[in-house]
């Protein structure tokens, strides 16, 4: 959850020719130690804050959507910076355009948004140390037990629109 409830939160990439606001705490953060996102990032884990598209503006500059192959094996978008290049939030197949990940590192405040909880970490680096009182999964977790009502409530108003991208390319529901 948002450690200080005080919004919007306003991020950007490297060379600052982009810039977004996050006008609304975000539906849930993930990090995610699987070994596709570590590839993906070059880390050892991404922060990824889950939220409705139309609740992040861009302030500056235009994105570079770039398909990226997932784990999934349908891919996904990840929206860089077309002159640095930085990966500023990703669309997955799962939600479509509809939800962004958004990177948390590239907050102003990252330190804003620690994470809700821990997935994948049956792959995550054994020097990784996970933190007391914060949930942690071997492999994906359930929405249903994990999000706030609010997230959820959120989320399904989503759901036609999901539902409707996903039809569009021939994939069941969410």
């Amino acid at each position: 959850m948002v450690t200080d409830p005080s919004l919007p939160l306003d991020g950007g990439c490297g060379c600052g020719h982009v810039r977004y606001r996050m006008r609304t705490a975000p539906l849930f953060v993930h990090c995610c130690h699987c070994r596709w996102c570590q590839r993906e990032t070059g880390a050892s884990f991404a922060l990824n804050a889950m939220i409705e598209s139309d609740r992040v503006a861009l302030l500056a500059g235009a994105v570079d959507p770039v398909p990226t192959p997932s784990a999934s094996g349908l891919g996904q978008q990840i929206a860089r910076c077309p002159r640095c290049r930085i990966a500023l939030w990703s669309h997955y197949a799962g939600s479509g355009p509809s939800i962004r990940f958004v990177r948390v590192g590239t907050l102003d405040q990252p330190d804003r948004l620690p994470p809700d909880i821990h997935i994948y970490t049956e792959s995550r680096q054994p020097w990784v140390v996970l933190p007391a009182g914060v949930p942690a999964v071997a492999r994906y977790y359930d929405r249903e037990a994990h999000w706030p009502r609010e997230s959820l409530a959120r989320r399904a108003a989503l759901l036609p629109q999901i539902e409707a991208w996903q039809a569009s390319r021939g994939r069941g529901t969410a």
